[in-house]
């Protein structure tokens, strides 16, 4: 049985390459949008949020009634466990990269640093954003989708 979106897809086989930390992250750092898992009331809640990569870590802003920023706020010493995803996928071909970080996000709250992350990075809804978030990455995957007849892996 055939359906729509399997006469869609382009033909050819494609094949997952997995990257090494270090290109995954310089991917990572050349987007701007990614999305945030978070705990929230024991589930997972996923925000979409933009981010500036900052020395191997992840920096988001947000805003003192976000439930990301009371729960960094409130973590501590490690402080709280997140996952950050961002990819690049072409809509037409389904080939690209997608990238995973898990690590533990920290509020900054340093009143120089968090002028630094509100001059790098310009929130993209209309709402004050006081409050920068920290994800130092401890887990980074990602991996490359190639058409299987790609040699070079791009």
């Amino acid at each position: 049985m055939t359906t729509d979106t399997a006469q869609d897809l382009p033909a050819g086989p494609r094949r997952s390459i997995e990257l090494d930390s270090d290109e995954a992250l310089r991917l990572l750092g050349s987007v701007s949008f990614g999305r945030i898992v978070f705990t929230r009331q024991a589930l997972p809640t996923v925000r979409p949020v933009n981010h500036v990569l900052d020395n191997g870590d992840i920096v988001i802003r947000t805003h003192e009634g976000a439930a990301l920023t009371a729960h960094a706020g409130q973590a501590g010493g490690q402080g709280v466990v997140v996952a950050y995803e961002a990819d690049a996928i072409d809509p037409d071909t389904y080939l690209g990269w997608s990238v995973v970080v898990t690590g533990y996000a920290h509020l900054v709250t340093d009143p120089e640093e968090r002028a630094h992350y509100q001059a790098l990075l310009t929130p993209w809804v209309q709402r004050t954003m006081d409050y920068a978030v920290r994800i130092r990455p401890h887990l980074v995957t990602g991996v490359r989708l190639v058409a299987d007849d790609d040699s070079d892996g791009t």
